[in-house]
């Protein structure tokens, strides 16, 4: 039942998004990477997890730049289709993302992978089609992220539109929520007493 749901909730946003216009998306997309350079949880980062947008997802290659720039450690996922899990890789220029056999930019292989266990501060951004205000997410169906994030302590920050953000998703046992929502209209910091990561209680 809930699989169903969050399928049918997912065929709205995902035509939502296709129909917007271009010119739209990338006024969007700038207005969320200014914000998201103006938080305290970025600027105090050490380490910055970020992911290669596809098409349907919000564009933040302006933060990795900036990030670069700044001289913090810039992460990027490989993913185990097999597993449906993943690990973060360090880069140190975007020209170490290749294009993968789905079509989406990864690090390569040989790039250093991030242990979340290391000292010092961590910031994660994390892709949605959908979130809910909350901070429980609806991305693509594969769990990915859910699995990941499960065993992360450091500031998730959701990245999504403003008018994509609803009362409430549908939610498994599995899920978990994200500690900010950043969209083009700027942050919000979610409300959940019943946090399901690390030190998120």
């Amino acid at each position: 039942m809930i699989k169903k749901q969050k399928d049918e909730i997912r065929e709205v946003y995902k035509e939502k998004r296709r129909n917007m216009p271009v010119e739209e998306r990338f006024k969007r997309d700038t207005a969320v990477c200014n914000a998201a350079l103006s938080l305290v949880s970025f600027r105090y980062a050490e380490y910055v997890l970020l992911y290669a947008p596809t098409q349907e997802e919000i564009d933040v290659m302006p933060i990795a730049r900036a990030a670069l720039e700044k001289g913090k450690t810039v992460l990027f996922p490989r993913c185990d289709k097999k597993t449906h899990t993943m690990k973060y890789h360090e880069v140190k220029s975007l020209d170490q993302l290749e294009i993968d056999s789905y079509g989406i930019a990864e690090p390569s292989e040989d790039c250093p992978i991030y242990d979340p266990a290391s000292p010092g501060a961590a910031v994660c951004f994390v892709p949605g089609l959908v979130y809910d205000k909350a901070g429980y997410r609806l991305g693509y169906g594969k769990g990915f992220y859910d699995r990941y994030l499960s065993g992360f302590s450091g500031c998730t920050i959701g990245v999504v539109y403003s008018d994509y953000i609803l009362p409430e998703v549908p939610r498994g046992r599995f899920d978990v929520t994200v500690d900010i929502l950043l969209t083009e209209k700027g942050v919000r910091v979610t409300k959940d007493t019943k946090k399901t990561r690390p030190g998120k209680g």
